[in-house]
Order: structure tokens, then sequence, then C-alpha cells
């Protein structure tokens, strides 16, 4: 007996998501199946482009269809949707930026941990797989994307309705309030002054519709996150941190701040985890695992190392960051897993009720 389109969705019921622990079909990511002469064709839209666990959603797919009798090949195409919270999760929350899905804090507890580094390598990443990405520079009193991005030579413009074009560059739309002062002007703001200049970044720059925006935050747990926290329905934040205790001590602050503002912890990177040096050998400078360590103790997920790289410091200085996916396989991998790790986490945080957007109480 021929095998039908029903049996095959039949079996997909049996295929869970690895992350979000729901079946295929449930979560609505089985888009078409066909069935002819004993090859069944499946497309699966999965939640996020750089989804993570696609190659063992492959295998179960494939597994569980072969099940069936008389299936002799079994296709499998991917697509992507960058998950979104449902309107009854945004209900009663008012966005100013209804064209971005997922909109993601970097945070760290202390500044020279590399925070806004992996901030732009994420967004950089995000879009090398396919996906539409903004970064904003919430650093307001130390603004590192002109540098990281190589944005020395671009000019600010504005459109008729006042609003200000982002910089497009690395295959992602940027803004930063480096591009608006001074070069080398010190901002010495006081928090109102903060809160201004933060709101019309995020407020007041054409974003256009973004699967992901991410912002890189100032280190702390200052006024800057206070105002994000009120303004932007946010999925989730990731903390940034390298192995060493003083450096844990304030991540936990960092976690601990998140946590109070009610924002889901997407996940701990460890920055400078490690040294390889010219022998091969890698050096545990600053005690590599203990970010990770920090990360299983506070009960968040651990999104992976990045190592100490002269490579990576040199794109940076050059605002090249393209070439830390393209120039050395090693870092690449060790950054796409930390970009995949994390848009995993998005997507559970944004199928299970994330976009918080709490009323702070001051007492």
């Amino acid at each position: 007996m021929a095998v039908t389109k029903e049996q095959v969705l039949d079996q997909l019921r049996k295929v869970n998501d690895p992350e979000l622990h729901r079946d295929l079909v449930t979560l609505n990511m089985v888009k078409n199946v066909a069935v002819c002469e004993g090859v069944v064709s499946v497309k699966i839209e999965l939640t996020t482009p750089a989804c993570p666990m696609k190659d063992q959603i492959l295998k179960d797919v494939q597994g569980a269809v072969r099940e069936l009798g008389g299936v002799e090949e079994v296709n499998v195409e991917f697509g992507a949707n960058v998950a979104q919270a449902s309107p009854q999760q945004r209900a009663g929350k008012s966005n100013p930026l209804p064209g971005v899905k997922q909109i993601v804090a970097v945070g760290a507890g202390k500044g020279g941990v590399g925070k806004s580094t992996i901030a732009v390598n994420l967004a950089v990443g995000l879009a090398r797989e396919g996906a539409s990405v903004g970064v904003m520079d919430g650093d307001i009193y130390g603004p590192s994307l002109p540098t990281l991005l190589g944005l020395d030579a671009h000019q600010t413009r504005t459109t008729g309705g006042n609003m200000i074009v982002p910089f497009e560059v690395h295959g992602v739309k940027a803004m930063t309030i480096g591009k608006l002062v001074e070069v080398d002007k010190p901002l010495i703001w006081r928090g109102p002054m903060a809160h201004g200049a933060f709101r019309q970044l995020a407020t007041q720059t054409d974003w256009g519709d973004l699967d992901y925006l991410i912002i890189d935050l100032p280190p702390g747990t200052g006024d800057v996150p206070l105002t994000m926290s009120q303004l932007l329905p946010l999925t989730g934040a990731v903390v940034v941190c390298t192995p060493q205790k003083v450096a844990q001590d304030d991540a936990k602050r960092a976690i601990g701040m998140f946590r109070q503002l009610e924002i889901a912890v997407l996940g701990v990177v460890e920055n400078m985890s490690y040294f390889i040096g010219d022998d091969g050998k890698e050096y545990d400078i600053f005690g590599r695992g203990g970010a990770q360590t920090m990360a299983q103790d506070m009960g968040v997920p651990y999104l992976g190392a990045v190592p100490i790289n002269m490579a990576l410091r040199a794109n940076s200085d050059k605002g090249d960051v393209t070439a830390n996916f393209t120039d050395d396989p090693k870092l690449a991998g060790e950054l796409e897993n930390v970009v995949r790790n994390m848009a995993g986490q998005i997507s559970v945080q944004a199928l299970s009720g994330g976009y918080t957007q709490p009323t702070i109480s001051m007492s």
C-alpha cells in the first residue's frame, strides 16, 4: 500500500523540537508534505535560521518517516521564520519597535570583558545565517561600535520624517551615539541625559523590519539598563564574563539585575576563555571554565566560549567583523557555536512567553 501524506504527518507528530519539547506538527513547523512513488518530501520551517538543532531535527524526521513501509527516500527542505511572541503575549505592552521580532540585550557586570566585541559578533553571526539584524550601541558613555564596525568613513543621515538612517555594514544595520557626537568628546551626562540619548537611539532610528535587534549595554547595573527595561519589550539578555572569579562576581550581579527586572537570561558567554600559543598548546590564563561553572550554579544556559585570539583582536581594531567568520575556521566555529546556541534560547523564550517589559517601582 502506498504511503499517504496523513501517515507521514502522523509520524512527524512523534518528532519533537529538541529545545521546545513539542512536536513539529503542533508547533506548525511542517509546511509541506509530498509523497510520490516512495519518495517523501518534507518542508520544515525552523524558528530561526541559526537553529543549533537543525542536524538533529533532520535525523529525527528522516528516521521517523523511514519507519513507514514503502519509503525509499526522504528529502527534507528547511526554511526559517524567526519566532515571535503571540499577540496575546504582547497584549497590554507598548512596543515602540513593532517591526522588530526579537530584542536582545548583551550586558556584563564589569567593563573590559569584551562585551561589545561579543555583541557585534553575535549580530553579524546571525546575519550570516540569513537573519535580518540590527545592532545598537547602548553604551552611551563609551561607544565601541564606530571602531568595531569600521564606521569612521560613514556619515550620519536622517529621513524626511526626522528619523536616523542606520549604517548598513557587515550585513547588519547599526546605530551608535559615537556617530552623533564629536569624536573623542567625553559625554559627561547625568542619568536623565543618558536616558534621553538611549531612547532616541532606540526609537528614532529607522530600523525597519528586523528579525533581531542586539543592544550592546554599558557595563554595570545603572541607568541605561533601567531605561531599556521600561522602554522595550525584551526577549532576554546575554551576559558576557571572563573566567576569573572577580569577573564572575560582577556577572552574578548582572544576572541578578536582569532577574530583578524580570528579563530572562538567555545565557552566559565565556570570553577570553583560553589562549592558544604558537606551540599549539592551550593556556588557561584566566582559569578556563569559570564562567561555565558560574552559569551552571546560577541555573542559566551556557552559550559557549571564545578564546583569546589575535585575529579577533586585529579584526576588531580594523572594524572588519566579517573576517572573524571567513579567515580562521576555528575562530569562526567558536563564534558560530555561540550564535546558534543563543538563537536557540531566543526561540525557546519567545515561544514560552517572552517579551518582558516590567514596571519599575522604587522603595
